[in-house]
């Protein structure tokens, strides 16, 4: 169970950071388009990455992560693992706010452009908001999959070496 739960978060982790990864890719490419059909399509796959990758594979480590911690009570003792629910509760919020909203919205008034409802001068300056959230929350995800992987003392006390040699003998 432990290795599943362990396949589990990393699967999850890695769609996060893909799912992070592709939208900037595609916002790296909606600089070059001409026409408003065009990012039109182009908006609703980053409306789409953020929709049925990002967030299910958001939900996947969270639970995934929750459950490892209420099936192995030295988790709780770590302090990495806190560390690691604290930015996982960040990327949650920071996910949910600056990414899957932003990217339904811009798709939104993508289409609204298209039909003619507002003009496509307020389009461009949609762009230039979206890449700072998209870099934060990238920077937690590797944070938090080095945490996962080092897994650093935090909040414990080393003993010197002698003192564990003396309680052994």
């Amino acid at each position: 169970m432990q290795k599943f739960m362990k396949f589990l978060h990393t699967a999850g982790a890695v769609g996060i950071t893909g799912a992070i990864a592709a939208h900037l890719v595609l916002l790296s490419v909606l600089s070059q388009l001409d026409t408003l059909a065009e990012i039109a399509a182009l908006r609703a796959g980053i409306a789409a990455v953020a929709t049925w990758l990002l967030l299910p594979s958001l939900v996947l480590v969270l639970v995934s992560g929750l459950l490892a911690i209420a099936a192995h009570p030295q988790f709780g003792n770590a302090g990495w693992v806190w560390v690691k629910v604290a930015l996982g509760l960040a990327i949650f919020e920071g996910t949910l706010v600056s990414v899957q909203r932003p990217a339904a919205r811009n798709l939104e008034y993508t289409l609204e452009a298209l039909a003619g409802e507002i003009s496509s001068a307020e389009l461009a300056g949609l762009l230039h908001s979206e890449w700072g959230p998209l870099w934060v929350i990238l920077a937690i995800c590797l944070a938090n999959i080095v945490l996962g992987i080092w897994r650093p003392r935090i909040g414990r006390r080393r003993q010197p070496k002698d003192a564990a040699l003396s309680r052994a003998a």
